[in-house]
């Protein structure tokens, strides 16, 4: 796993044997962020179920102005310190927190993101969750994005609040970016 693109490009990223974490394929991670390269530049971004760091180091390869990333796992988080370290990243915050606990500390900083990327553990509740709290928070800024990765099979819910912008299957993944409109 390498970062595909900008100032980090072809660094290579520590984490494919993280148990429970699916490492984004740099194939999809290339197309995802060929979507998303308008939003990039200059943005607030949130990787929230980091696993590697991956989709929050890339950002800030491409140009993101700061990242917040969050794994409450203690293996995932340490894993992200060594790919930020070993590339010698600045602007960015690491916290193992419980997402829900994450998102709530985000809202009581007052913080607010232009990118969130949700990548968490297939077949669960976590999507619309997390949604549901971006959205109660007011996390998002005006035109903010949410991309999401998810099984192909899982049921990805929103509210009147995004529009889809893009949906994408790869395989056994599906890939969905939500523009939020309010």
């Amino acid at each position: 796993m390498k970062v595909i693109s900008g100032k980090y490009k072809g660094r290579k990223l520590l984490g494919y044997n993280i148990d429970g974490t699916r490492p984004t394929m740099d194939r999809v991670k290339e197309s995802l962020f060929a979507s998303i390269q308008d939003y990039v530049k200059d943005s607030i971004i949130l990787d929230l179920f980091s696993g590697s760091g991956s989709l929050g180091i890339e950002s800030l390869s491409m140009g993101s102005k700061y990242a917040y990333l969050n794994d409450k796992s203690s293996e995932a988080y340490n894993i992200i310190k060594k790919n930020i370290e070993s590339i010698n990243i600045k602007d960015y915050k690491l916290s193992k927190l419980d997402y829900k606990r994450a998102l709530k500390e985000y809202y009581d900083n007052n913080i607010k993101f232009d990118i969130i990327f949700l990548d968490p553990p297939y077949k669960s509740e976590y999507i619309k969750n997390s949604i549901d709290l971006i959205t109660k928070y007011k996390l998002l800024n005006k035109e903010g994005i949410i991309v999401i990765e998810s099984s192909s099979i899982d049921k990805i819910s929103y509210n009147k609040d995004y529009i889809v912008v893009k949906e994408k299957k790869y395989k056994d993944k599906l890939v969905v970016i939500l523009k939020y409109i309010c």
